[in-house]
């Protein structure tokens, strides 16, 4: 973990919730069907945030018990708030504190989804195979992380961070390129597991609007551990703030329709053994270059 745990902020996360969307959405795309348990499907959001995402599970399987799990209060409380309770087809949606650097399945849930979650976790592909291990027979385990960590947003912040007038407050603080691995990574992670692992990754360009809307983005996931280390100085915390915006003032220059966020990510969708119908016949989402076994790339969810 940083040394800094970041204090999560759900309006300011909320504030690109449509852009943060849509890659969970185009991972859904891709998700199969989860087996029952029981008379309905049970499905675990590891790492729910605000309960946005997992609202979209349950709007998805309306019928299934969608749990959400977050390590942050202030994120349960939102989530709670907004998003708990039945569904109009006959689910429920519940909401749990849980650590993903600790957590393992209870009750062979049918899917286990995390939506940019993992790469606040170290080591986290070590934790595949309990995951994996804990899914229902034909079970799904399904995953988007960011793949950014080389972009200017996350670059400048790093650099600027260790930089000699803030390394003794901020040295150690961000997380570095190793966050997460490279699409072939978790394809190998996934197939030494047995599963049907279906790995891909997409680069979105996000047009944001407004003033400085880079910060804006970073200041709800990034920058949330700069903003913990700083939080009981609010003048080094301004400091560091605007030289951190002039620098992505120039990495991405306002146009006159806004500014264009660059931002990659990286999905797998992994299938237990056990499976007692095929998989749906849906493609892969738009733009996405896929990573996988052809029986994978071949098949996908809806």
């Amino acid at each position: 973990m940083p040394s800094a745990t970041p204090t999560w902020d759900p309006g300011q996360y909320l504030r690109h919730a449509g852009h943060r969307a849509r890659p969970f959405a185009d991972l859904l795309a891709r998700v199969p069907e989860p087996p029952a348990t029981g008379r309905q499907p049970v499905i675990v959001d590891l790492g729910c945030g605000p309960g946005n995402a997992t609202r979209l599970l349950a709007e998805r399987w309306p019928t299934a018990l969608v749990t959400g799990l977050d390590n942050s209060a202030r994120m349960l409380a939102q989530a709670r708030r907004d998003h708990a309770g039945a569904t109009p087809g006959g689910g429920r949606i519940e909401f749990a504190e849980a650590d993903a650097r600790t957590w393992v399945p209870e009750g062979a849930p049918g899917l286990i989804v995390s939506n940019a979650t993992l790469q606040w976790v170290p080591g986290h592909a070590d934790s595949f195979r309990a995951w994996f291990d804990g899914l229902a027979p034909g079970g799904v385990f399904a995953f988007q992380v960011p793949g950014n960590f080389d972009a200017p947003s996350h670059v400048l912040m790093r650099e600027l961070a260790e930089s000699k007038r803030w390394e003794d407050r901020l040295g150690g603080v961000l997380r570095h390129a190793d966050a997460v691995l490279e699409p072939a990574g978790y394809l190998d992670r996934l197939l030494a597991l047995g599963a049907d692992a279906d790995v891909w990754e997409t680069t979105y360009l996000h047009v944001l609007p407004g003033q400085d809307p880079v910060l804006d983005w970073v200041k709800g996931t990034g920058l949330r551990p700069v903003l913990a280390a700083l939080a009981d100085d609010d003048e080094a915390a301004g400091a560091f703030l605007t030289e951190y915006r002039d620098l992505l003032r120039t990495a991405y220059p306002r146009t006159p329709y806004g500014t264009v966020l660059p931002f990659r990510r990286i999905f797998a969708v992994a299938v237990k053994p056990g499976r007692r119908a095929a998989r749906g016949d849906g493609a892969p989402a738009g733009g996405a270059d896929a990573v996988g076994g052809a029986g994978a790339a071949g098949e996908g969810g809806r």
